[in-house]
């Protein structure tokens, strides 16, 4: 079925629409019953009672009228066969030459019925009028009774949509995004369900970006203040004798540095104060050149080569990130092809877990080998919060034949020559 039907304004309609129908059947159908009912009633009370007065006449030898005979021609068999068998006189609506008639027997001497009819048309004519009326009012009514209704929920959706329209702005990240209705608790206004809904929305909105905000600042503090510190690690390391006891403590040094510059740059990633310098460049050297700075053995493949408007130094970084990632958690060969402005990265490992295809990366949370943890998950969430500032589209897939891919969709420079 249309999308459409599965709007909750459409269901509304369908709904109320075939409420106003079975309600207009059944009292449609009551009322007829009823006045039908009443009408033969009415008009076998009038037939028996013209019957009774003709009765004396008859049995007097004086003369019929027009429309009582005995035995007539056009009496129903059913109605002869009562009034014979119970020898009581009764009635019975048919037709007779094709008009609606009520006949009234009673049995004479001889097994002969004396019979009145009397005709229905006006009575059934009358019937025919109402039944037309319910009709078209049952249909006016369903009209206005729909359209008000329609009026009605269209403000409820309206509210409704606009809700769930500013819950997208929030999961894509628009932490500033509320709904601020009208009706919401605390307006010094009654709120119905959806006016609750909203406010719902919106507290928590404000809850999320509170704790955010408070990562976020811890994180950043975090990462400033452990500066300073490792700074005057690395000069005192510098005084140790040389050894294997000060390789490794330079080198834990080095990686505590490298993560703390991580962390600094996914602060600012995350307080949305990057912006990227674009200047134009060829595609595939830049590729190159950034898998050659990673010192990892990748293979490069230029299919084709287009010049992009792009940053450089976040282009290389997430370059960098994606041939370090999957030099360290896939398996060789890795290849690294640029088509276009498409740049794909490929190893030949285990692939990328559910997780992460689910959700994305997720910082300190990665792949755990043998027990032991082989990264911090900051890598690839580096690299897409640098893509996201360079309006580049990143994608993480597994190939059929096994191993781990990372797509990179520059935005396509058209106007630019290859």
């Amino acid at each position: 079925m249309p999308s459409w039907t599965r709007t909750l304004h459409w269901k509304f309609a369908a709904f109320l629409t075939a409420v106003c129908c079975l309600l207009a059947v059944l009292l449609g159908t009551l009322v007829h019953v009823q006045v039908s009912a009443d009408s033969q009633s009415r008009a076998r009370r009038a037939a028996l009672d013209e019957l009774e007065r003709t009765l004396p006449a008859f049995t007097a030898g004086q003369p019929l009228g027009p429309n009582t005979a005995v035995d007539p021609p056009g009496l129903p068999a059913a109605l002869r066969r009562i009034v014979l068998k119970d020898q009581e006189r009764a009635s019975q609506l048919a037709d007779h030459r094709g008009r609606p008639t009520m006949w009234a027997a009673t049995p004479v001497s001889g097994g002969k019925v004396l019979a009145i009819r009397q005709d229905y048309s006006s009575r059934a004519a009358t019937i025919r009028r109402l039944d037309r009326a319910i009709l078209v009012s049952s249909v006016a009514a369903t009209g206005i009774t729909l359209l008000a209704g329609l009026i009605s929920v269209s403000r409820l959706t309206r509210r409704l949509r606009r809700t769930a329209q500013v819950a997208r702005r929030i999961s894509a990240g628009d932490l500033d995004a509320r709904v601020n209705a009208p009706r919401a608790p605390g307006s010094g206004r009654d709120g119905d369900e959806a006016a609750a809904v909203a406010a719902a929305l919106d507290a928590m909105a404000a809850t999320l970006q509170h704790k955010l905000h408070s990562e976020q600042r811890f994180t950043a503090d975090v990462s400033h203040e452990l500066r300073t510190p490792l700074a005057g690690l690395l000069m005192a390391s510098e005084l140790l004798e040389p050894g294997r006891p000060t390789d490794m403590v330079r080198d834990r040094i080095q990686t505590l540095r490298r993560l703390t510059e991580d962390l600094l740059e996914i602060s600012r990633l995350d307080a949305q104060v990057e912006r990227a310098e674009h200047d134009t460049h060829r595609l595939g050297p830049l590729a190159e050149r950034a898998a050659r700075a990673t010192g990892l053995e990748t293979k490069v493949q230029v299919v084709r080569d287009v010049s992009v408007q792009t940053d450089r130094r976040r282009l290389e970084r997430v370059v960098g990130n994606l041939v370090g990632n999957a030099h360290k958690h896939g398996r060789p060969p890795v290849t690294l092809t640029v088509d276009g402005p498409v740049v794909t990265v490929r190893d030949h490992g285990g692939g990328y877990p559910d997780h992460l295809l689910d959700h994305g990366p997720q910082r300190f949370r990665s792949q755990s080998q043998n027990g032991r943890k082989l990264g911090h998950g900051l890598g690839l969430t580096i690299a897409l919060g640098q893509a996201r500032v360079l309006g580049a589209g990143l994608e993480f897939s597994n190939a059929p034949d096994g191993g781990a891919v990372a797509t990179l969709r520059l935005p396509a420079t058209p106007s630019l020559p290859d």
